[in-house]
């Protein structure tokens, strides 16, 4: 297939575009290049798939409707993936406007590109952030998502609620991913292991909210790219049993999917901390602190949907996708 990835220099970008390219694809790969964490960092993503004779790098804002109307039209993909967004929960509290430009705006721009382009399947980036004041554990996309509590996770609701209006009204299939906690090599340096484990490895304190009593759903970089590479293969479609009377917030009558991808595990994040204290060889110094504005306690996906629909279910510990990612760590780092 002929495929665009958005926030290809992303975490998740960079290693769907590498899946992807290796499955034979022809992949296209936008990305703004933003500041928001290393630009160094994305560039060395992107150093890796630019020397791929099948894959083309485009330089640019999703904001900039003009230049993104240029792009798909002179390409015609047979799917888009959309992971170019503003990250970041706690980010979100301190630079709302940041997230309405790229998230909501950025994703309105993707959205006519591929109305007019009739693109065959839409596959985009929610997160479980959406999940907010949801205490029903685990969480399910069959489940209301009416409250949350950060910008970011509005943001991810909007994209859910934008991209079901265009598949009604313009039969474009459209697949949401609510993602759990995602890590491995080449993560973001604003994520808990990556902080962590280089706050470990300088003898400085770590900062462990809410006292420790957290649990999070930790996801490894392998299973999430599994999942999107499956879900590539079946676009979504209608649900027959869909019925106003009582609607399925996670399908509908028109073709329109949502998943979680998530480990279906939670892990206390003190056991989070043991096993990158196991895997560096070196204890963590502990500063506890209260829970952050923005944060929930647990995350826990039912990924029943997700295995009905294409058959797959993250298994991949933390144990092994820590130590993945400190291999990683030291060998870029030079630690």
């Amino acid at each position: 297939m002929n495929i665009l990835v958005t926030g290809a220099a992303g975490f998740i970008g960079f290693h769907l575009c590498k899946r992807l390219l290796t499955d034979g694809h022809i992949v296209t790969g936008l990305d703004s290049l933003n500041d928001y964490y290393s630009v160094d960092l994305k560039k060395d993503r992107l150093e890796q798939l630019t020397v791929e004779e099948r894959f083309t790098f485009a330089k640019l804002h999703l904001e900039a409707l003009n230049a993104l109307k240029a792009l798909y039209a002179s390409a015609h993909f047979d799917a888009v993936v959309n992971l170019a967004a503003q990250a970041g929960v706690r980010y979100s509290i301190e630079n709302p406007h940041a997230y309405i430009d790229s998230n909501v705006n950025g994703f309105i721009n993707v959205l006519e590109c591929c109305r007019h382009e009739k693109t065959p399947h839409l596959i985009y980036a929610s997160s479980s952030s959406v999940y907010g004041l949801n205490e029903t554990m685990p969480f399910s996309v069959h489940d209301n998502v009416d409250h949350p509590i950060s910008l970011y996770a509005a943001t991810k609701k909007s994209n859910e609620l934008m991209a079901h209006t265009y598949s009604h009204l313009y039969g474009l299939p459209t697949t949401g991913l609510r993602f759990f906690t995602v890590y491995g090599p080449w993560g973001r340096p604003d994520m808990a292991l990556f902080l962590f484990t280089k706050a470990i490895l300088e003898g400085k304190p770590i900062r462990v909210f809410n006292q420790g009593n957290m649990r999070r759903d930790f996801t490894y970089i392998d299973d999430i790219i599994e999942g999107i590479a499956r879900l590539l293969a079946k676009p979504a479609a209608t649900n027959p049993r869909w019925s106003g009377e009582s609607p399925d917030p996670g399908t509908s009558a028109a073709p329109y999917r949502l998943f979680n991808i998530g480990n279906n595990n939670p892990v206390p994040l003190m056991d989070f901390v043991a096993a990158i204290e196991k895997a560096l060889g070196a204890e963590a110094k502990k500063n506890f602190l209260p829970m952050q504005a923005g944060d929930v306690a647990a995350t826990y996906a039912n990924i029943d949907a997700l295995a009905d629909w294409v058959g797959y279910r993250p298994a991949t510990s933390i144990e092994e996708g820590i130590q993945k990612f400190v291999d990683w760590y030291r060998i870029y780092f030079g630690n």
